[in-house]
């Protein structure tokens, strides 16, 4: 009866999570990475990693995914979007787009939680509010940067049509992989 043994399945689920949770952070890296040609600006996919983990993991799970990303960019590696043609590690951090960053840090876990045995919507509108989260976070930083009248043209304008497309792959992604879930199950 070893398999009822509650000491032994503690260990698999705690490694189960930990590859859960480093899995993301390269899915994260990964997004941040890959830019597609876009109009105005090219087009990383962070967000939509960020979203779907989010949602498909949880607020534990993708805010830890999140963490783990954001300690190992600190850390000197280059996983952030242009580093290290931008700069690594704390500095990049604290740079334009560190607000950015703790948005979406915090945005795992409001999308997380509201997204929570929602469909298609309410997975999207889950999503919006956590990129909400990630604008207003990121465009107050970004005022350390940016003179206050040009600051909507630098920091939002450019890229709100880019995350509302991946704020919809992401939900659709989900909520697909989830019916897909409950068909073979």
């Amino acid at each position: 009866m070893a398999f009822l043994d509650p000491s032994r399945t503690r260990p698999a689920s705690l490694w189960r999570g930990i590859a859960v949770v480093l899995g993301g952070a390269l899915l994260i890296t990964i997004g941040a990475k890959v830019q597609i040609p876009f109009w105005p600006v090219p087009m990383t996919l962070h967000t939509l990693a960020v979203f779907f983990l989010a949602a498909a993991l949880g607020p534990r799970l993708g805010f830890a995914a999140m963490a783990t990303y954001l300690a190992v960019g600190a850390l000197g590696l280059p996983v952030f979007s242009n580093a290290p043609e931008r700069g690594i590690g704390l500095a990049y951090l604290v740079g334009p787009t560190g607000g950015y960053l703790a948005g979406y840090l915090l945005s795992t876990l409001i999308i997380g939680w509201l997204s929570r045995n929602r469909g298609w919507i309410g997975q999207a509108l889950a999503m919006l509010a956590g990129l909400a989260v990630v604008y207003a976070v990121g465009l107050l930083w970004l005022t350390a940067f940016v003179p206050l009248p040009g600051l909507i043209a630098a920091g939002f304008t450019p890229f709100i049509l880019g995350d509302l497309l991946k704020v919809a792959l992401a939900s659709g992604l989900n909520a697909a992989i989830t019916r897909l879930k409950g068909r073979t199950q």
